[in-house]
C-alpha cells in the first residue's frame, strides 16, 4: 500500500516527536481520503520506503491509531485499518451519541451568543458551498465541516465533564465517519438538519434544540444503515 505525500512529513529536520505527530497526521488523512481502506493490511516496510522514513515512528503512529480504534493489530500478523461497523456497533455509537450530543445542545443553548449563532451559520454556509461546487466529491471536506458544527456545539456547552466525554467518542465518530459511506451524498439532508437545529437556537428554545440533535442523529443512522445496505447489495 502506498501512502502519497511524503513531503508533508519531513522537512527542516523534525524532533522526534514532531516526525511522530507528522507520521499520524499523514496515517489518518489517507484513513480520511480511503488510501488505506477498511479491513485493508498495514504494510509498515512500504510505508517507511515511501515516506522516506525509519519504521520508528510509523510504529508509533499506529499505536496511537490503534488506541483510537481506527487500526488493529493483529498477533503475528502487524496492523490492518479497522473493518466497517457492524449494524451493532453502529447503533451503539448512535446511542453514546443520543446520550452525549442532545444534553451538550441544550446546555449550548443557554449559553448561546450572537458569535456562537454566526459561527454555526457560516459552518452552514460551508457546507452549501461544497454542496454547490465542482468539489462536491471531495468527501473529506464534508466531514470536516460537519465534525465543526458538532464541535461548536459541544464547546458551547461549557461543561468540561460532557465535552471531555464527547472528545472520548470522537475517534469512534471518524471511525463512522470514515468507514460509514457517508460523504457528499447525505450533505443535503445535513444542511437542512443543521439548518433546522440552527432555529431551534435562534429561537432560543433549548428543549427544542434537545429534539432537533436527537432527530438528527437518528436520522444519520437511517442513512447509514441504509448505505450501508446498498454497499453490501452491490
Amino acid at each position: 500500500m502506498a501512502v502519497n505525500g511524503p513531503d508533508q512529513a519531513l522537512n527542516a529536520k523534525p524532533t522526534r516527536q514532531s516526525l511522530a505527530d507528522s507520521i499520524y497526521e499523514i496515517l489518518l488523512n489517507q484513513l480520511i481520503e480511503g488510501a488505506i481502506q477498511a479491513g485493508s493490511s498495514i504494510n509498515i516496510d512500504s510505508m517507511s520506503r515511501d515516506l522516506a522514513v525509519s519504521p520508528t515512528p510509523i510504529r508509533e503512529a499506529l499505536a496511537r491509531l490503534e488506541a483510537t480504534g481506527l487500526v488493529q493489530r493483529e498477533a503475528l500478523r502487524g496492523y490492518r485499518a479497522a473493518p466497517l461497523f457492524t449494524a451493532e456497533q453502529l447503533r451503539q455509537l448512535m446511542e453514546a451519541r443520543l446520550v452525549l450530543e442532545a444534553p451538550l445542545a441544550r446546555y449550548a443553548c443557554l449559553n448561546r451568543t450572537d458569535g456562537f449563532l454566526d459561527a454555526l451559520r457560516a459552518n452552514v454556509a460551508d457546507m452549501r458551498n461544497l454542496a454547490m461546487s465542482s468539489e462536491r466529491g471531495h468527501h473529506s471536506q464534508y466531514r470536516e465541516i460537519d465534525e465543526r458544527f458538532h464541535d461548536l456545539i459541544a464547546q458551547q456547552a461549557d461543561n468540561p465533564f460532557l465535552f471531555r466525554a464527547y472528545k472520548s467518542l470522537e475517534a469512534h465518530v471518524q471511525r463512522f465517519r470514515l468507514f460509514g459511506a457517508m460523504g457528499a451524498s447525505d450533505m443535503e439532508h445535513a444542511l437542512h438538519e443543521h439548518g433546522l437545529i440552527i432555529d431551534a437556537f435562534a429561537a432560543a428554545d433549548p428543549e427544542l434544540v434537545y429534539s432537533q440533535m436527537c432527530k438528527h442523529i437518528e436520522q444519520v443512522r437511517v442513512r447509514s444503515v441504509r448505505d450501508r445496505e446498498q454497499i453490501n447489495s452491490g
